[in-house]
């Protein structure tokens, strides 16, 4: 099927600032960045978002075929590897998406030692791989978030505990906070791919935003939009097979969010804490740039 015609120039767009992006911040880790002067605020180790860096990086290695973008991704992704024995569920977040589009053997090797530490954080109790303390707060709670790359981590072990994890979660409910709805369906989306739960295909509609981009919650449906939301639900959609549907909300993202700089705007970081409130953010970077690299047929949707 040909890519759409704005696709492959839109993508090109979010992999020069990846190029950007990299002179600017060095050995440290993109969170967000301001829609004005597109300076970044960075991190040291990562946080929950350093798998999106990497796995940017792997997209710009993969489309420019060069040996220097190789050599920078996989060096990127080797500095996620003390999160590897860190108590948190975000390592769903950090080690599947860093790791997904990898293919030189020490991030291989590092994806299933993150696997197997996954595995043995899992709760037989409980039903699931806590959200741990290693961000503070209580350790044995539940948290939408910690869904997400999580499902296809641990499917490559253990498809009861993945599958366990899964459902546990959405019994809980989908929340108000549209980003909470997109990586459910997100996981969901993981799960009918590398599980044998078909009956979790109901589950999609009901997580599928009706707007193209969503408001960052539901309580504020006239405060900031959310474009992370939606680009993370348009490669939920793509590895739900319905590629119109997708394509329309990449479309949107591209043509009214996408700046010439390749930056995606309009994303929200933390609208509760006031924190990157319209901001470009690393994952909704990654979501749009690995969506439209499944448009022009760059990676296949189950890739990552």
């Amino acid at each position: 099927m040909s890519a759409p015609e704005w696709a492959g120039p839109a993508l090109a767009r979010v992999l020069d600032r990846i190029a950007v992006t990299r002179a600017e911040v060095g050995d440290r880790f993109p969170l967000f960045a301001d829609p004005k002067s597109g300076r970044w605020t960075t991190t040291r180790r990562g946080s929950w978002t350093g798998g999106f860096w990497a796995g940017l990086l792997w997209l710009r290695a993969l489309h420019s075929g060069d040996a220097s973008d190789r050599r920078a991704a996989a060096e990127c992704t080797a500095r996620l590897t003390d999160w590897v024995d860190a108590d948190t569920a975000a390592r769903g977040l950090i080690l599947w998406y860093g790791t997904a589009l990898a293919d030189d053997a020490g991030s291989l090797a590092l994806r299933e030692r993150a696997a197997r530490a996954c595995l043995a954080a899992y709760d037989h109790e409980l039903g699931l791989v806590p959200w741990g303390s290693a961000f503070g707060g209580p350790r044995l709670v539940a948290r939408v978030d910690g869904a997400p790359g999580m499902v296809p981590l641990l499917a490559s072990v253990n498809a009861k505990a993945a599958e366990s994890h899964l459902r546990t979660h959405l019994e809980l409910g989908a929340p108000e906070w549209s980003r909470g709805r997109a990586w459910l369906l997100l996981a969901v989306a993981d799960a009918l791919r590398c599980l044998d739960v078909p009956d979790l295909r109901g589950a999609a509609p009901e997580l599928t935003p009706s707007r193209h981009v969503p408001p960052a919650t539901e309580e504020h449906p006239d405060g900031p939009l959310d474009t992370s939301a939606a680009a993370i639900t348009a490669v939920a959609l793509l590895k739900l097979g319905q590629r119109d549907r997708a394509t329309a909300l990449l479309e949107k993202l591209v043509r009214v969010h996408l700046a010439d700089s390749g930056a995606l705007l309009d994303g929200c970081y933390d609208l509760g804490g006031g924190v990157g409130a319209r901001h470009e953010l690393v994952w909704g970077d990654f979501f749009l740039a690995f969506g439209l690299a499944v448009l022009t047929e760059l990676v296949d949707a189950h890739a990552a």
